[in-house]
Formats: C-alpha cells, sequence, structure tokens
C-alpha cells in the first residue's frame, strides 16, 4: 500500500477564455471544477496505475461527499480530516493558445487540534503501508519542519519515502535524507540559489542533493524532460512534445509514476521513463492531475531514457 500525505485539499476549477486580458470583463467558454489538490492528484493517478493507494487530507462539510465519492469511484482510500473553515480553490484559466494563468488559494488556517488529527490519522494510515509520499504545501498552521519530521519518523520503520515540496519545506526536508525528492526548475533554483537551465546545471544539482543524503534525487525540467541520480548514473528521460490540453498537475502525475515505479521495483531509468509517460499523459488530457493507464502505456515507447554522466 503507497501512503499519500496530500494535506491541503483543494478544488481545482479550469477556466477557458479565448484570452486573458487584465482589468476588463471576460467571458468564460467553459468552466469545469475537480477535486485537487497534489494529493488527489498524486494518489488518483497511483490508483490508475494499478498500485493500492491511500490518502490523507483535509475535507470540508460542503465537498465531503463529492471528494468521498470521486475518490472511491477512482479507486482511492480517503481518511479526510474534516474542518470547520472553507477548502482552498485553485484556478486555473487557459487561454485558446494554450497559456495558462493559475491562482491559488492560501487554503484555510488550522489550529492545534485538525494539524494534530491530520498527524494522527497518516501515523494510523502508515501501519500497513510501505511507501509514503508527502507532496504540496502544508496547510497554514504547520511549521515548515513538518516534512521532515514525518520522513525520519517514517524512515526509522523501514518506510521509503518520497517527496515533493518547495521553499522553506523542502530546504529542510532534504536535510532529513528522504528517498526520492523532485523540485521543479524553479523550486530547485529557490532551493540552491543558483540557475538550473542546462542539463550539466541539473546534474551538479543533483550530485550536491546526492551528496547530502537524497538517495534518489529528480529535477525535472518542463520540455527537457527530467534528470535523476541513482547513485551510480544520472539518467535523462524525455519525450517530444505533444499538443497540450492542461499541462497543470503534469508533475503530480510524474510523481506518482516515480512511486509506483518504485513500489514495482524497476531500474530507475524505467522509473523515469513511467514518470514522463504519466506526466505527458496528463498534459494530453483537460482533467487536472489524472491519467488514463492505456494512454501512459501508449507513451512507454516514446519516452527517451539514456544514462548521459557518472557522478563526480
Amino acid at each position: 500500500m503507497i501512503t499519500v500525505g496530500g494535506f491541503n485539499t483543494a478544488i481545482d476549477r479550469l477556466v477557458t477564455l479565448d484570452a486573458l486580458q487584465p482589468g476588463v470583463v471576460q467571458r468564460a467558454s467553459s468552466v469545469q471544477s475537480y477535486p485537487g489538490g497534489k494529493g488527489v492528484h498524486v494518489a488518483q493517478t497511483i490508483a490508475a496505475l494499478g498500485e493500492p493507494v491511500q490518502l490523507v487530507g483535509l475535507i470540508d462539510a460542503t465537498h465531503r461527499n463529492v471528494i468521498a465519492r470521486r475518490m472511491s469511484e477512482r479507486g482511492v482510500l480517503f481518511h479526510g480530516v474534516e474542518i470547520n473553515d472553507s477548502l482552498r480553490q485553485c484556478l486555473a484559466l487557459r487561454e485558446r493558445d494554450g497559456r495558462m494563468t493559475e491562482v491559488l488559494d492560501p487554503g484555510p488556517l488550522l489550529g492545534a487540534a485538525t494539524r494534530d488529527q491530520l498527524l494522527r490519522t497518516l501515523e494510523r494510515a502508515l501501519d500497513n503501508s510501505d511507501m509514503l509520499v508527502l507532496t504540496g504545501s502544508l496547510p497554514r498552521g504547520f511549521e515548515s519542519d513538518a516534512y521532515a519530521r514525518i520522513v525520519r519518523q517514517a524512515s526509522s520503520v523501514g518506510l521509503a519515502c518520497l517527496v515533493d515540496a518547495s521553499g522553506d519545506a523542502l530546504r529542510q526536508v532534504v536535510d532529513a535524507c528522504p528517498c526520492v525528492i523532485k523540485p521543479n526548475r524553479d523550486e530547485a533554483e529557490q532551493l540552491t540559489g543558483r540557475a538550473v537551465d542546462s542539463l550539466p546545471q541539473a546534474e551538479a544539482l543533483l550530485r550536491d542533493l546526492y551528496a547530502r543524503g537524497v538517495v534518489r534525487p529528480v529535477v525535472t525540467l518542463g520540455e527537457q524532460g527530467a534528470l535523476g541520480l541513482d547513485g551510480e548514473r544520472v539518467w535523462h528521460a524525455s519525450i517530444p512534445p505533444r499538443r497540450s490540453m492542461n499541462a497543470v498537475g503534469s508533475g503530480d502525475c510524474f510523481l506518482a509514476g516515480l512511486a509506483v515505479a518504485h513500489r514495482r521495483g524497476l531500474a530507475f531509468g524505467e522509473s523515469l521513463r513511467l514518470a514522463v509517460a504519466c506526466g505527458a499523459a496528463n498534459a494530453m488530457n483537460d482533467e487536472t492531475g489524472f491519467v488514463e493507464r492505456r494512454v501512459v502505456d501508449a507513451l512507454l515507447a516514446d519516452v527517451r531514457v539514456e544514462s548521459i554522466a557518472t557522478p563526480a
């Protein structure tokens, strides 16, 4: 069982319009809403790939039944911790030319009782798990070292930990030595204070993270694909560009692919192949953060994976 700690559940709204023009009244051609947040995206993608998965996250009274039903339909066991406040709303504005603009709600401020209940719920879920994925922003009210503390505790009982975080949470979790972290280019630059615009710069980042104790560091570079280091080789995986319907959530689907590949014991290059195929499959879909397994399977052969260097 893979357990996903994606505490900051959201409602994703995808608004399609001709062209975004700030300061004027505009009419959308379509509006779609889905249960979302990185945890939801990761968990439902893991389930779509055929692995058992459970998700721990926030829920509110308004969306309790909608999210529980969607997760059940998608094959995800959902452990929701209810709050009196409202879940955050994540707005994606899609223009006719494919350009996306995101507006992310900061979400509710949690009190100590709710924070403790989330952590206790996660701890109980881990009793029957062999892997932990922590993903997304921490709800307001959590200290930035929360992921680091969870990773240390889970690693102490032998669980593989994969983390997708940013900012202070990412900086602190690196020192907890998780199995995998997956920053994108922007998050990597914030972490190191250095540009990550090229493959050699990405390689240097991976070596630094590996030296600090991250077992399999990965960095995603958009259309340039992804790089990962397994301790012996640096691997580069990429796929030819395709028409993108909605690339929001592709990084989450990429992480789900990594988690599934790790659980199945795939070689690291093949793990990156599955992850890149999942990210590409999401971008071809209208819904945010979801893939169909048949689409992922069809894309696997198109992913190019090569060893580009050995670590210094």
